[in-house]
């Protein structure tokens, strides 16, 4: 990789006190972390790897001493330490100093949290002291895994306290940071206790203070989402960001306008356009730099939604029951993807290894592009998103793009963030002994143990793993602007209901949290399946009462679609166009009907039940037949079949095993024979009074 020094670094070396052929000397300062603890072989630390990046005009010498504080008053000051003293002999020209981690311990954090600033500062101004010249970076703390014995009592909350003063330390004097927790954060395989990072780990420090110290950050790249044939969100701001070398201009010009940004010292970069209204208008882009030019063409601005879950959501349109009918139909240049295919999918087979080291790597998902739809695209495409894309893209008349990393078997805690859960009290239990965890659905972690049963490293990344979908396959995003989310998953959290209740909006915030955004999310309820799915009555009633929840949400029902022995039913039409309706009613505000009937309540008196919906004028039978698939139930909470009686919009429920009714349910089975329609012909969804 080309060494480009940046302006600071060149002003410093070069035109002050360094003499020529004299080499730069770089102190390492910190704790077992920058020594290298677990790390057998010398060479494989930190501090000897940045000699190696670096090259023969540095000098780097490691000063890290295990269990060392930043406190002075702490249980082990490095103050005191011998490394302390060798480092401000060292008269180094450049300090990189990672401190902190030892700091969490109920020793040092409680009692003396208050004097954390002043002992950093004061660390700081010394190696100043030594040498008036001397560049001095400081570090946010690499981080530390909820394996660690103190995690969940204390250490995190402490972690992220002092995460917060040593960014607020960098500010105040004017000395840059460097983020060794965010390149690591995602790569709990690199933690044998926690805590010390594996030779990977530490190159990746490496490279991170190499980039600092030098500016190079392998020049000017944007990111993966920017290619050809993309639709930018409407009415939101028109982003461009990405990487560049430190202190290097990049100037984007866009529907003619030119924008110009510095990169700052952690390399990245971002612009900002107005928002523009859709347009069939078809614009290009030009991204450069005194060394790079990149030219984007045939770019939309229309509506942007990601289609994300499992395999339901991933199942290909080729597949799809009307699939010979509409893939010749399928050309339309104003529907585009983003397609995100993994790199293996989760079958039943053991990994090879140079699969096992990509998906630890997280690299799962194969580099993708932005592509039109015509026959060919649209083929591999998720069945559902195309056809809730299709749908829009001819009632709004603008551009739609469509961004999907479905992954099959996903559970949800695979899509939330690892801060959120690690900060949840019950959530932050699921990285526990992942393969035997009780809050892992068991063929989630039977397949994902198959799957990695070859790894040598105990501490395997794997896709089904919590928060792993969310690092690899949502945060690339986060900061390109989107209408909103499809959401087609469930079955692999189905077995638990209660604490999918727990996750599931949990995922949505995390999400909406990362977006800075409460974006409409419109998600389906489980379809219909006979064998081996004897939890989905109440799954499905739990999503529909999770409606409630999650503001801004709304729920396509599919059991009317479902099969009996098969959990991918071929019948994704309805539901991609179920999904639409939603979004048309909620978030294009169009006067069309949204959903099927909604139970609302119920009274019981008189020997019968009358239960009432919403989302329903007139109720009615898909089939002109009696209503299907209703029960009731006496205090006892033992349910019976029932006659239903279609009242407006209302149903009078009787049966002759219940005298005295006071529970009633509808499409309770696993496989629902439920026909209960509205005046849309929009079925109702799985309910009971029971919740």
């Amino acid at each position: 990789m080309k060494l480009y020094f940046n302006i600071t670094v060149l002003f410093l070396f070069f035109f002050l006190n360094i003499q020529a052929g004299e080499k730069i000397k770089v102190a390492c300062v910190g704790n077992s972390v920058t020594f290298g603890a677990g790390i057998e072989n010398v060479e494989g630390r930190y501090p000897s790897q940045l000699q190696t990046l670096l090259g023969e005009k540095y000098g780097v010498k490691n000063f890290g001493h295990s269990g060392a504080t930043l406190l002075k008053k702490g249980h082990r000051p490095y103050w005191k330490t011998p490394e302390f003293e060798k480092a401000k002999n060292f008269q180094p020209d450049i300090v990189i100093i990672h401190l902190g981690l030892n700091d969490t311990d109920p020793r040092n954090w409680p009692r003396y949290r208050d004097e954390f600033s002043r002992d950093y500062i004061s660390l700081i101004d010394t190696f100043k002291s030594v040498n008036a010249n001397a560049k001095v970076l400081i570090c946010r703390m690499t981080p530390i895994f909820p394996a660690h014995p103190r995690f969940k009592s204390s250490t995190h909350d402490w972690f992220w306290q002092i995460q917060q003063e040593i960014e607020n330390i960098a500010k105040v004097t004017n000395v840059q940071l460097i983020d060794l927790h965010s390149p690591l954060h995602n790569r709990p395989d690199l933690f044998p206790d926690a805590l010390h990072p594996t030779q990977e780990g530490a190159s990746i420090i490496a490279n991170a203070v190499y980039c600092a110290i030098t500016g190079d950050y392998g020049g000017l790249q944007l990111a993966s989402v920017f290619t050809e044939n993309m639709v930018f969100q409407q009415l939101k701001p028109i982003r461009f960001f990405g990487t560049a070398n430190a202190n290097t201009e990049t100037k984007i010009t866009f529907n003619g306008l030119t924008r110009k940004t510095k990169t700052g010292n952690n390399g990245k970069w971002m612009v900002e356009f107005p928002p523009q209204k859709a347009s069939y208008n078809k614009y290009a882009a030009t991204i450069e730099n005194e060394h790079t030019s990149i030219q984007l063409k045939n770019i939309l601005i229309g509506e942007v939604w990601i289609c994300s879950g499992q395999s339901n959501m991933a199942f290909q349109l080729k597949n799809a029951a009307t699939a010979q009918t509409d893939l010749p139909d399928a050309a339309n240049p104003y529907l585009r993807f983003f397609d995100m295919k993994e790199i293996a999918a989760t079958n039943s087979v053991a990994w090879s290894d140079s699969i096992l080291n990509d998906v630890n790597r997280l690299n799962y998902y194969k580099p993708a592009r932005w592509m039109q739809s015509d026959s060919i695209s649209a083929r591999n495409f998720s069945a559902v998103g195309y056809y809730f894309g299709k749908m829009l893209q001819q009632k709004l008349n603008v551009p739609v793009g469509l961004i999907h990393n479905a992954i099959g078997g996903s559970p949800t805690e695979a899509w939330i963030d690892r801060k959120t859960m690690e900060e949840d009290p019950l959530l932050v239990n699921f990285f526990s002994n992942w393969n035997k965890s009780d809050f892992i659905d068991s063929w989630v972690r039977e397949r994902g143990s198959l799957n990695i049963k070859n790894a040598i490293n105990p501490l395997q990344q794997h896709p089904y793993k919590p928060s792993y979908l969310y690092e690899s396959g949502m945060k690339p995003f986060v900061n390109f602007p989107i209408a909103g989310a499809i959401w087609y998953q469930g079955e692999s959290n189905a077995n638990n209901v209660e604490l999918h209740e727990k996750l599931f909006p949990k995922m949505v915030n995390s999400w909406r949290e990362a977006w800075g955004e409460s974006f409409p999310f419109y998600y389906v309820q489980l379809s219909s399946m006979e064998v081996g799915r004897e939890t989905w009555g109440h799954f499905r009633d739990s999503q529909r009462r999770l409606l409630s929840v999650i503001p801004n949400s709304g729920m396509a029902v599919s059991s009317d679609v479902g099969n009996r022995t098969d959990v991918h039913p071929r019948d994704k039409k309805p539901v991609g166009e179920r999904l639409a309706r939603w979004a048309l009613a909620d978030t294009y505000d169009f006067n069309i009907v949204k959903s099927g009937p909604l139970f609302k309540n119920s009274i019981f008196a008189k020997g019968k039940a009358v239960a009432t919906f919403t989302n329903a004028k007139v109720l009615k039978t898909s089939d002109g037949e009696t209503v299907k698939s209703v029960e009731l139930a006496g205090n006892d909470k033992i349910f019976y079949p029932a006659t239903a009686r279609i009242i407006g919009n209302q149903l009078e429920i009787t049966s002759s095993y219940v005298s005295n009714p006071a529970y009633v349910r509808y499409g309770w089975a696993s496989f629902s024979e439920g026909n209960l329609v509205n005046e849309a012909g929009l079925p109702a969804s799985t309910f009971s009074s029971e919740f």
